[in-house]
């Protein structure tokens, strides 16, 4: 079935955990990966990857060793993101919740980047701390997150351990969304750091 129409019926069925009538714009996607600074890094997360249109902006824009985690917790879209056929690409169906066991599973080191286009503002009460909190303790000092909403939930979230965050706009999308930007500058939490997973026990998709 066509991606388009995928992307529609889960839209209509889930619309809180879609949260958009149509994908992501060619020009959102650029600037998406302009914020996350997707060419220089090794290790990226995306969370909430949607039938695979900004998973393929990243990918083109990655060096040949870098690798790319997609967690994606609608099984259509998984089944979507899995016609992907990249070597750099691990796709994993679940929840963001599950993002430092997705990285340790798959034997992948801290990232650099965490690029999220889930609906932060329509989750359950008390799931989205806990995600930015796992997204701050995740990610390399001087590493990017970067997150594109409607709301701007996520920067209220984030703020406490993340501090202030560059915002942008990107009107040429429907509907129009705002960027947020974050670097890690130091730790800033008091959660367990995260430690990088034996590269030796990389786990096969």
């Amino acid at each position: 079935m066509n991606s388009q129409v995928v992307f529609l019926q889960e839209f209509l069925n889930h619309p809180r955990q879609v949260a958009s009538l149509i994908p992501s714009s060619r020009f959102l996607e650029r600037r998406i990966v302009q914020l996350a600074e997707t060419r220089s890094a090794q290790t990226i997360v995306e969370l909430g990857a949607g039938i695979g249109g900004t998973t393929r902006a990243i990918l083109k824009t990655m060096s040949p060793n870098a690798k790319l985690l997609s967690i994606e917790i609608n099984p259509r879209f998984c089944v979507l993101l899995r016609r992907i056929k990249d070597p750099r690409l691990i796709v994993h169906c679940g929840g963001a919740q599950e993002l430092r066991e997705a990285i340790s599973r798959y034997g992948l080191p801290a990232p650099d980047a965490v690029i999220s286009g889930i609906p932060f503002s329509t989750l359950g009460r008390g799931v989205g701390p806990r995600i930015i909190e796992t997204i701050s303790s995740v990610l390399l000092v001087g590493g990017r997150f970067v997150a594109y909403q409607v709301s701007k939930h996520v920067e209220d979230l984030s703020h406490p351990l993340l501090g202030p965050a560059r915002v942008e706009m990107e009107l040429l999308n429907i509907p129009p969304l705002r960027l947020y930007r974050w670097e890690k500058h130091a730790e800033k939490h008091t959660a367990q750091p995260f430690v990088p997973a034996d590269r030796a026990h990389v786990a096969h998709r």
